[in-house]
């Protein structure tokens, strides 16, 4: 098949292998380049970089609904449109355009989880599993038929990052199987349920900050749905400390019952509040929440490398009783 790939980040690069592989990709679409880090420097897209090492034409219009693009894409006479986190709406005039169509190949099971963030929010949310979904774009927000979908289950410590690594390489085996079943006529068109969508909105710096009256699950599911961007931090001594691994545990009483094991387990101090530090151990340190307990494994303090609680601990003395958020 002749094929338009319309994709920006590292997320989209799979798919756009698997097409090249096995398909004819005329042309690629992206956005267009930006300036990073601190030179400053311009930085092509992940798509672009992959486009050019195959000798595939990029175009990267600041805006896709310009008639002058739109004429491009006429000229192209692609059969089918690919696009995966291209980052721009498409007007009709290119949903209509190609023969077979424009296909999204989205990181959720649809119709939960639409919109720029599904993976990290069915982490947050505590999703058991979640996947990929190709679906035939329409003129809303990720809610034209649905074509297939593949499942893929969330591991307990499962974070932002490895699911993405997941679902991206899914999307590429995905897509082969959807194009063939477009091209053979067997393709099926299936409605999504409104009533079982729900929205799942970008990601922000803000969204990072730990509210330790939340309980210790939900802050948990918080650090690995974030990681590794824009990553859950708190505050120590007015800087941010990054948490990059933690685990909930249960608070222990430290009762007569407990066969001797409450010394070996955190306990809660008497009345502490959330964001207190409840006790400290070499490789590790607990923070109450509204619910249980913290178990602090790896952190970055601001303007330092990320590293394992024990190697923070030789530098930064944590003790019981210090209380982590703003101090305002």
């Amino acid at each position: 098949m002749r094929i338009v790939f319309m994709g920006t980040p590292e997320f989209s690069v799979p798919t756009l292998e698997a097409l090249i592989a096995h398909h004819e990709v005329i042309g690629v679409v992206t956005q267009p380049d930006k300036r990073k880090g601190r030179g400053k420097a311009m930085a092509f897209p992940p798509v672009k970089e992959t486009a050019l090492a195959h000798g595939i034409p990029v175009y990267q219009p600041v805006k896709v609904r310009e008639e002058a693009f739109v004429e491009t894409l006429r000229e192209l006479a692609p059969d089918v449109i690919v696009v995966v986190a291209f980052g721009q709406i498409l007007p009709e005039s290119i949903l209509n355009l190609p023969k077979y169509g424009c296909i999204n190949v989205h990181a959720s099971l649809l119709p939960k989880y639409r919109g720029a963030a599904p993976m990290q929010w069915a982490i947050i949310n505590g999703e058991k599993e979640t996947g990929i979904t190709t679906m035939y774009m329409a003129k809303g927000l990720d809610t034209g038929d649905m074509i297939e979908k593949v499942v893929i289950p969330i591991a307990p410590k499962e974070t932002g990052e490895t699911l993405h690594d997941k679902l991206s390489a899914a999307g590429g085996t995905l897509i082969l199987s959807t194009l063939d079943k477009l091209e053979a006529g067997t393709a099926v068109r299936i409605p999504q349920n409104d009533e079982e969508s729900s929205y799942a909105g970008m990601l922000t710096k803000e969204l990072g900050e730990i509210d330790w009256t939340k309980s210790a699950v939900s802050i948990e599911r918080l650090i690995r749905g974030l990681n590794s961007w824009p990553s859950a931090y708190t505050h120590m001594n007015g800087k941010t400390l990054k948490i990059w691994d933690a685990d909930a545990v249960p608070e222990q009483t430290g009762s007569e019952e407990d066969d001797g094991q409450a010394a070996q387990q955190p306990v809660k101090a008497e009345d502490a509040a959330p964001g207190t530090v409840t006790d400290v151990k070499k490789d590790c340190f607990y923070v109450q929440t509204g619910d249980g307990l913290l178990k602090v494994n790896e952190v970055q303090l601001q303007g330092k490398k990320r590293m394992p609680v024990q190697a923070f601990l030789l530098g930064y003395p944590v003790k019981k009783g210090m209380v982590y958020g703003r101090q305002d």
